[in-house]
């Protein structure tokens, strides 16, 4: 009966993350940038404690506060909530209030809202941020290694 139970416990746990990653649609106006999202968010439902250390260290926002809003967003949102706050110098709060607010838009209408066009300075410093976020390997493998990189990397040729 404990085999069971436990079996049926598992099933639950295992349907609901899947579902949870499955619906997770950042809507940026960029495939790229979803996919790397996307990634994010996967590897942070993985390890939660991990993703809130990190996001806490990176962008200094206290683990109470990302607590907070992970109870609201999913943990990929809360990532591109701090990071936009971080190129626009606003606090988490006034982005994450307007996600709230405006999320049915997606992620990329509520950045032009905020004053990042597609195509600017800060959308190609915060797409950079993305891939080498989301691309990063759990073993220290390719990727980047730590470095935020400047935004001037190569671009299409």
């Amino acid at each position: 009966m404990k085999k069971i139970l436990f079996s049926i416990a598992t099933i639950i746990t295992l349907s609901a993350t899947a579902q949870t990653t499955i619906s997770f649609n950042p809507r940026t106006g960029d495939a790229e940038m979803d996919a790397s999202l996307k990634n994010i968010n996967v590897k942070a439902q993985a390890d939660l404690p991990l993703f809130k250390s990190e996001l806490s260290a990176s962008f200094q926002i206290g683990v109470p506060k990302i607590n907070v809003l992970l109870q609201t967003m999913a943990p990929a949102d809360v990532y591109m909530a701090a990071e936009m706050a971080n190129i626009l110098n606003k606090p988490v709060e006034t982005v994450a209030d307007s996600y709230k607010k405006n999320k049915d838009k997606g992620w990329g209408q509520i950045a032009k809202e905020l004053g990042i066009k597609p195509g600017s300075k800060e959308f190609h410093e915060m797409k950079a941020r993305f891939k080498s976020k989301g691309n990063k390997s759990d073993k220290g493998g390719k990727g980047n290694s730590g470095s935020h990189g400047n935004g001037k990397g190569k671009g299409k040729k």
